[in-house]
């Protein structure tokens, strides 16, 4: 046992999920709720893949009928705009020495949802995950609006950076908060099906590009029904489960109680309920920070292994798709394709997180995952459906990958920390989606480096699934202690009333 920290597994600690015993295992509030916090995952989605039509493979030459269309003697170019009739690439000549900047405007993208990642992470885990969550939610619009009339590409720049920023927040916030007002019984399929919206969100993607061949039109279409988000300003509760955790308990029992009446759950018994809660919690309870992620052995090996295994998530389906990208035929039918592929992988996943637990799913999948691109190294060009195959095989069950390390981030990572800890864990895959491309790129140096690793990473990802433990049935930690006793001992199950 650490010397750092004396971890006593909390025999006092209530085994009943107190928001499982106040408002039920599932009823009318929970699923209105969770429906009203999933939309927020279509901007999600139409943020980070809208880069796909905002600088999608552009043909053009030069004005001066030169050999070179990249010679110093061209003075213009002349683009071909027979798909789309304005993209960020035509309007401000994103071509020969200036095409890495097309490039640029998805990695600042990136950089700013692994920033929004740990800063919302941080403010929702300190001011609760309601207000922060709206703040995102405004600032999105803003910044999306913005971009989409910026004049200059470096304003362009800015304002998707601050979009994204908090984007990278509303994708922790709403999830962790989804995680938090779910009880045992449904909290893996809820977890799951928190997803979904984010492949809708993809698979639509085609549909604004196809009917908005202007980019800026496109942004704006992507960015103006984010509106309706603002709603959540009177019809959001806060987490009932972090107001508990930091001593709010008038206002937690004001969101049970209405929470119980909506699921037609007797609510007079709510205060003695909550009561009797408090009265079992540790005494002195401490806020958490972000320093409690590392600073015990347990706790690093969370951090570490769950973080890798993001890092696999976006190294690795980001490089998937590109090579879903280069089958070639009509842009709008592969981005359609590679958002269906997605859709059958959560329904699985809900079956397999479910009768094989977190650990086992997540090494399955990373098996498969990595098996897939190993093979695709192997596999020659000419056969070409083989490899097709082999690469929706990668990308299904990295989605898997995706929303198992969503679900077992939230049940690692103690309340307090929550947020924080599903932040900086996503943050890695942020990093791993940056690398993506610059690993595709070593295709000019060898063509099997970049399925060889593609197909190893993974492959590293479920060996250290091991140094995790199981938390299928485990009840949400709320604190340090609990989720580290998790690791010292067999995980207790709530009871179920």
């Amino acid at each position: 046992m650490s010397k750092e920290r004396q971890v006593i597994p909390p025999k006092d600690v209530p085994t009943i999920d107190i928001i499982q015993k106040t408002t039920g295992d599932l009823g009318r509030w929970h699923i209105a709720m969770c429906i009203i916090i999933c939309l927020v995952k279509f901007p999600v989605a139409w943020l980070q893949l809208s880069i796909v039509f905002l600088a999608p493979p552009t043909t053009f030459t030069c004005v001066d009928n030169s050999t070179d269309q990249c010679s110093q003697n061209c003075t213009a170019h002349e683009f071909d705009r027979s798909t789309f009739t304005e993209t960020i690439i035509t309007e401000w000549d994103l071509v020969c020495d200036r095409a890495y900047l097309a490039n640029l405007a998805q990695t600042v993208t990136m950089l700013g949802i692994l920033f929004g990642n740990c800063l919302f992470g941080y403010l929702s885990d300190k001011f609760g995950r309601r207000n922060p969550l709206i703040c995102a939610v405004v600032l999105q619009v803003i910044c999306g609006i913005g971009a989409a009339l910026s004049p200059w590409f470096v304003m362009f720049l800015v304002m998707r950076l601050v979009a994204a920023l908090a984007t990278g927040g509303s994708m922790v916030m709403s999830f962790v908060l989804v995680m938090e007002i779910i009880g045992l019984k449904w909290r893996t399929m809820f977890g799951i099906l928190y997803q979904i919206p984010f492949n809708l969100g993809h698979g639509t993607l085609p549909l604004f590009a196809y009917f908005l061949r202007d980019w800026r039109h496109f942004h704006l279409a992507i960015t103006v029904p984010v509106v309706l988000l603002f709603s959540y300003y009177w019809i959001l509760p806060e987490s009932p489960r972090w107001l508990l955790t930091v001593g709010r308990k008038e206002q937690a029992i004001r969101v049970l109680e209405k929470a119980a009446r909506h699921n037609r759950q007797p609510s007079a018994t709510v205060r003695d309920d909550v009561d009797l809660h408090m009265q079992k919690r540790p005494q002195n309870q401490e806020s958490g920070n972000a320093l409690d992620l590392v600073r015990t052995p347990i706790m690093r090996t969370y951090t570490v292994c769950i973080g890798y295994n993001w890092f696999v998530c976006g190294l690795c389906f980001f490089g998937g798709a590109q090579y879903i990208g280069q089958l070639g035929g009509d842009i709008f039918i592969n981005v359609a394709l590679s958002a269906v592929i997605q859709i059958p992988s959560s329904f699985f996943a809900i079956w397999a997180l479910k009768s094989w637990g977190r650990k086992r799913t997540l090494v399955f999948s990373n098996l498969v995952a990595g098996g897939s691109c190993l093979l695709i190294g192997v596999v020659p060009p000419e056969a070409a459906w083989i490899r097709s195959a082999l690469s929706c095989a990668d990308m299904f069950a990295l989605a898997i990958c995706f929303v198992t390390c969503y679900i077992f981030s939230g049940e690692l990572f103690p309340t307090v920390v929550r947020n924080v800890g599903v932040g900086t864990a996503s943050m890695f895959a942020r990093l791993g989606s940056m690398a993506a491309p610059f690993v595709a790129g070593l295709v000019l140096v060898e063509a099997w480096l970049p399925p060889i690793i593609f197909g190893v990473v993974p492959l590293i990802g479920a060996v250290l699934c091991f140094l995790l433990p199981e938390t299928l049935d485990c009840k949400l930690p709320d604190t340090v202690e609990e989720a580290e006793s998790i690791a010292l001992k067999k995980p207790e199950t709530e009871e179920k009333k």
